[in-house]
Parts: C-alpha cells; sequence; structure tokens
C-alpha cells in the first residue's frame, strides 16, 4: 500500500493485500510480516466506520483520501455529481475549492498512515 497514493482503494489496496499476504503462510519475510500487521491494524481502525465494503463480517469505508488530494477530490466529486459543469471555466474559475474541501471535511474523519493524514467516511 502506498501512502502517498491520492486514493486508496480498500477493497482493492488492503483487503486484498491481506488476503493475498496470508495465502502465503507461514510468512518468512519480515517486511511482509510488518506489513500484514499494518495492515491489519488499520484495517482494526477502519472496522465499523463506513458501509461500502464488507469483508471478514464487517464494514469499511471505500476508499481513504489523501489530505494533499482532498481539495481535487472535493471538486471531482462536485463535478460527477453534476453541481458543476468541468467544461465550463464560470463558475467554476469563481469556486473556493479550498473553502468547499473544508465544508465538505466535515462529514468525514481522518486516519494517520505513517504520518500521512487520509480521509473517509
Amino acid at each position: 500500500m502506498d501512502n502517498n497514493a491520492d486514493i486508496i482503494d480498500i477493497q482493492a489496496d488492503v483487503i486484498d493485500r491481506v488476503e493475498e499476504l496470508e495465502a502465503e503462510q507461514p510468512l518468512q519475510d519480515d517486511d511482509e510480516l510488518a506489513e500484514l500487521d499494518a495492515l491489519k491494524e488499520l484495517l482494526g481502525e477502519l472496522e465499523g466506520n463506513g458501509g461500502d465494503v464488507q469483508w471478514d463480517g464487517s464494514w469499511y469505508p471505500q476508499a481513504l483520501i489523501n489530505d494533499d488530494h482532498f481539495q481535487d477530490y472535493a471538486q471531482e466529486l462536485a463535478e460527477d455529481c453534476g453541481m458543476v459543469n468541468s467544461e465550463a471555466s464560470w463558475p467554476n474559475n469563481c469556486i473556493d475549492w479550498e473553502r468547499a474541501a473544508q465544508e465538505l471535511q466535515t462529514d468525514y474523519t481522518t486516519v494517520e498512515i505513517d504520518g500521512v493524514t487520509f480521509w473517509y467516511r
């Protein structure tokens, strides 16, 4: 899992990797053991927070959004939801996307991964 990624997909980047590492048991490599422990710790922290991904009897958020990417994420979300036209210069060039991202973050929670902040809901 790359903690510098803009978005971490819980299913593809975390759960699938846990399953892959667990299938290799017994793990001999210290790096893989540390990775498995870190991924399980992350899943433990996220467990029950969100309802998009079900795994092993629990629910998890679908994605983690890197704090450095959150403003772009907010703009993409507004465009995807049809709130703004991505091809129009006006009013897009008038929107304070930093403020819009901060407003959106009130519905999100943070988690730290190796000192990097990620947002999820």
